[in-house]
């Protein structure tokens, strides 16, 4: 049953896909149905392995490095209040600066290779884990910091044994959040300056006219979004396990 809604969803969508092309009579290299789309996915499979494969550990390795950076500036804002007041603005000031104007000098500064493309993805999700985390942090419930306080417990014990555990529903938002956008940065990266990846095939079968290629590539990075999005979930889902879901999973 759980996977029942999903797949009607996905049939669904794609009958409209067809059905959208049929009605609108577009031709096929400014919108090629899902048909057309899949036979040229699995003519270039191989291809689309190979290029998902740099994207795939763009990926990971930014939504990994970012969610570490977010997590131990929230601890470092929430731990000391001279942070809070500088360093607060300064990541505030970050996120107030074009993401996607800074790839550019990324490429530029750390080269064409893998490293750019991580450092594009960090920029884009250390900052979604270290607002939800901190929020988490800083909302834990009184009673029990006064019962901590009143007990004389370390104030690095609280932060370990009450904050940390309290937080990771918060956390775990977060954490969603960097998943659902850690694609953009590695594919953006990938569009500026590249050798490898969907955005680089993407960007080169648009500049060709293979508009069912592009497609092709780009169902398989919603697919590997979805993918990353759902095993977060489900992490998260099971270290949160103690604090249950208010509405009913089962309907």
């Amino acid at each position: 049953m759980s996977l029942f809604r999903p797949a009607v969803t996905a049939v669904g969508l794609l009958c409209s896909w067809q059905l959208v092309v049929w009605l609108s009579g577009v031709p096929p290299f400014i919108l090629p149905g899902p048909l057309t789309v899949a036979l040229a996915g699995w003519r270039n499979l191989h291809l689309l392995a190979e290029h998902a494969a740099t994207t795939g550990l763009e990926i990971v390795l930014g939504l990994l490095i970012g969610s570490l950076i977010g997590a131990l500036a929230a601890l470092v804002l929430v731990s000391s209040a001279p942070a809070r007041r500088w360093l607060l603005p300064v990541l505030v000031i970050s996120q107030a600066l074009p993401v996607f104007a800074l790839a550019p000098l990324l490429v530029l500064w750390l080269g064409y290779g893998l490293l750019s493309k991580v450092a594009m993805a960090v920029l884009i999700i250390f900052f979604p884990v270290t607002l939800a985390f901190f929020d988490g942090l800083r909302r834990t419930e009184r009673g029990w910091l006064e019962l901590a306080r009143v007990m004389d417990a370390p104030p690095l014990a609280v932060l370990r044994q009450i904050r940390v555990p309290a937080s990771l529903p918060a956390l775990g938002s977060g954490l969603r959040v960097a998943a659902a956008v850690a694609p953009i940065g590695a594919v953006v990266g990938e569009w500026v300056g590249s050798s490898g990846g969907l955005g680089y095939l993407m960007l080169h079968a648009n500049a060709r006219m293979q508009v069912d290629l592009l497609f092709a590539a780009l169902v398989v990075l919603s697919a590997m979004a979805l993918s990353l999005w759902w095993l977060v979930d489900r992490v998260m889902t099971r270290f949160n396990r103690w604090q249950p879901a208010s509405y009913q999973t089962n309907r």
